[in-house]
């Protein structure tokens, strides 16, 4: 009898383990190749639209599993993971943002990030970095774009981990943009580090 429970017991640890590695899972990879095209394209006025993408199945959500796919879940955690197919970033409402990312910032953030009044923020924003760059008669509509930026930004990190049907991954999605950004930076252009302090590419 003590040894069912004791196997009893080690089955049920496994299955906890296993949910919990499905639960954490988030595809790192794929995420930073789509923020990385994301990026490129608002940044760069020469670099070409992104290609429509195929119908792509979102990852499964977490909710509305049948038993037996719980089950199944439950016993092959690993494979379940791995079959999670590549992360998507192309939704109605994401080619809007994108749309008014890329003429903001060839319309107004980047003369600003130039002279380094603007930064990237650690966490996938812009900031204010020097407001005494700016005339005082032009703070109210840098203050105004960096605000309307922001927005887009936030709804940009929300909208891609729901399309996903993971809104969980929302700071994951979030983290992995404010690297990219940081990554694609110009020379010359600043950006916060992991203390929230200001560094010169």
């Amino acid at each position: 009898m003590r040894k069912f429970v004791y196997g009893l017991l080690t089955t049920l640890l496994v299955a906890m383990v296993g949910c919990v590695t499905i639960n954490v899972y988030f595809p790192e990879a794929a995420a930073q190749k789509a923020a990385d095209q994301f990026i490129g394209t608002v940044l760069d006025s020469n670099a070409p639209a992104a290609p429509p993408q195929k119908d792509q199945p979102p990852a499964p959500a977490k909710d509305g599993h049948q038993p037996s796919a719980m089950l199944l879940d439950l016993l092959i955690p690993a494979a379940y993971a791995a079959d999670t197919p590549n992360i998507r970033i192309q939704t109605a409402t994401t080619e809007a943002i994108h749309d008014r990312m890329r003429q903001r910032f060839h319309d107004t953030l980047a003369p600003l990030f130039n002279s380094g009044t603007v930064g990237f923020t650690k966490d996938g924003l812009v900031a204010v970095r020097d407001a005494a760059k700016l005339p005082m008669d032009q703070r109210a509509a840098v203050n105004a774009a960096v605000a309307d930026e922001n927005r887009d930004r936030d709804a940009l990190y929300r909208e891609v981990a729901n399309a996903n049907n993971h809104p969980e991954w929302e700071a994951q999605i979030r983290a992995t943009f404010a690297k990219g950004w940081i990554e694609r930076a110009r020379a010359g252009w600043y950006y916060q580090d992991a203390s929230g302090g200001w560094k010169q590419k």
